[in-house]
């Protein structure tokens, strides 16, 4: 579908959040609800009054009559795509709750800058730095995350920095990529797949071809991971993304997609053996930041070692409120990217080679050395200079009598019986610190300690209080109120 049939759409009232470089995805769903999902601010809802049912029916049919095709109970499906704008409906007698819209740009630019990535905390200098060297040096890299975290968006600024005298083949079955608009001037092939050509014939095409490069835009099925194996093992680089919920799961990932009975150890074995780094993604929204936040969450190698067995080793990874944890990267690697003519010393040099999973604990453990520590029953403990152990103390007095301190224990009570007839219990001379926190620990242990009866009476005081108190009663429940803003406030920033 080429630029032109788009034109002829009308898309009124959703014109100005096409126009929006913020916005990247719009759906309409549910009987008018418009959500939106910005660069800025993430997801949010916005009122839009022109923005009917009928509308939406009315553009549903404009864009089935301009591609030569029908919108209704027999074809409830409707999916158009120019070079920069995709777009799904589903008909009503689907989607019951009336007809569903999602308009996805796919704009031929790279958003992404190094200065306000860093400036962002996209991730750290360091790791840019080391992933850039990466792509110089032709490592394979597969980016995960879950939809809307800028995967491609990041691919696009991975792919920007292959030298320019490097072919590439971009493999896609919707186009998201662009670079050959975005670089109009270098050897670029963008190939898409339908219904005719398979990403096994796109494949064997592209071979032919004879790229230095093969991006990706998704792999989602067995098909696209047989595409990705094949280019690996056949010498050519590729950059691609998967959804997946670290760094370190993509293989397994690339494994589950198969749904075959391949050998579950040789597929891994080729894919740790030709994939260098996986990275993770993440996209949420920071209160520290006030808006929708992306950023790297971890970067993972892969590798087969000297006995033939596949290893991962951590390299990065952004701890929750604490600065990102980075180490030195393997051997390995170094020596690929070192066999490529790519020397990375200048940035290893002041990195640490110490396991990376001990500086996560280290980390962890400097975190909970700030915390208050607590007792089973959420009292907090003393420090141990505040505090002083009391030895039992039986001392025999004139005339038989017999002084025992409250602090020892009850069981030396018959034989205290044996040595005199008159038993006295002294207050305990323990010393203690005069604050109020010691004083009532003590006034408690002194006023129950001894007193067997008074214990029981408690205990039974407490457990009929118990039954008499009535099961708390569950709350109400209440929708979840979402606020809405205006399309003026969107498109005006606030």
């Amino acid at each position: 579908m080429n630029e032109s049939i788009f034109d002829k759409l009308d898309f009124g009232p959703l014109k100005p959040l096409l126009d929006n470089d913020d916005i990247t995805d719009i759906s309409y769903c549910n009987g008018g609800q418009i959500w939106i999902r910005s660069l800025t601010q993430g997801s949010i809802r916005i009122e839009i009054p022109d923005c009917t049912q009928e509308f939406m029916e009315k553009l549903a049919f404009q864009c089935s009559n301009v591609m030569g095709t029908t919108f209704n109970n027999a074809k409830p499906f409707l999916d158009a795509e120019s070079s920069e704008l995709r777009l799904n409906f589903v008909h009503q007698s689907i989607a019951t709750n009336g007809i569903a819209c999602v308009l996805r740009k796919t704009p031929a630019k790279i958003r992404l800058k190094k200065e306000k990535l860093i400036e962002d905390d996209y991730f750290t200098t360091d790791i840019h730095d080391i992933l850039i060297k990466c792509v110089e040096g032709h490592c394979n890299i597969m980016v995960c995350g879950e939809t809307g975290s800028g995967k491609t968006e990041f691919v696009k600024y991975l792919a920007s920095h292959t030298k320019e005298n490097e072919k590439v083949i971009t493999i896609e079955d919707t186009l998201e990529l662009h670079l050959d608009k975005i670089f109009p001037q270098r050897d670029i092939v963008a190939m898409k797949t339908n219904n005719v050509a398979s990403y096994t014939d796109v494949l064997v095409t592209c071979m032919r071809q004879n790229p230095k490069w093969i991006l990706l835009s998704e792999v989602r099925s067995a098909e696209a991971v047989s595409a990705v194996r094949n280019s690996i093992s056949s010498g050519h680089n590729i950059l691609s993304t998967i959804h997946a919920d670290k760094a370190s799961a993509i293989p397994y990932r690339l494994y589950s997609l198969m749904e075959t009975d391949l050998d579950v150890d040789q597929f891994l074995n080729t894919i740790y053996r030709y994939i260098q780094l996986g990275v993770h993604i993440k996209a949420y929204y920071s209160k520290k930041y006030g808006k929708f936040h992306r950023e790297v969450d971890e970067v993972t190698e892969f590798y087969v070692d000297e006995n033939n067995v596949c290893q991962t080793h951590t390299i990065y990874r952004k701890l929750f409120d604490k600065e990102p944890i980075l180490v030195k990267p393997s051997n390995h690697l170094l020596e690929y990217l070192a066999n490529q003519n790519i020397d990375i010393s200048n940035i290893t040099e002041k990195l640490t080679d110490r396991p990376f999973e001990e500086m996560v604990e280290e980390a962890k453990d400097d975190h909970d050395d700030t915390t208050i520590p607590k007792t089973e029953v959420g009292i907090p403990v003393q420090p141990e200079s505040s505090t002083s152990t009391v030895e039992p103390q039986v001392s025999i007095m004139p005339d038989n009598d017999v002084s025992i301190t409250n602090n020892q224990d009850q069981s030396l009570m018959p034989a205290l019986n044996e040595v005199g007839n008159n038993v006295q219990v002294n207050e305990p001379t323990i010393p203690i610190q005069n604050d109020s926190f010691t004083q009532a620990v003590i006034n408690d242990n002194t006023n129950n300690l001894f007193d067997s009866s008074n214990n029981e009476n408690n205990i039974e005081n407490t457990i009929q209080k118990e039954e008499t108190q009535q099961e708390p009663q569950p709350e109400e429940f209440k929708p979840a109120v979402i606020n809405t803003i205006s399309i003026d406030d969107v498109l005006n920033g606030s």
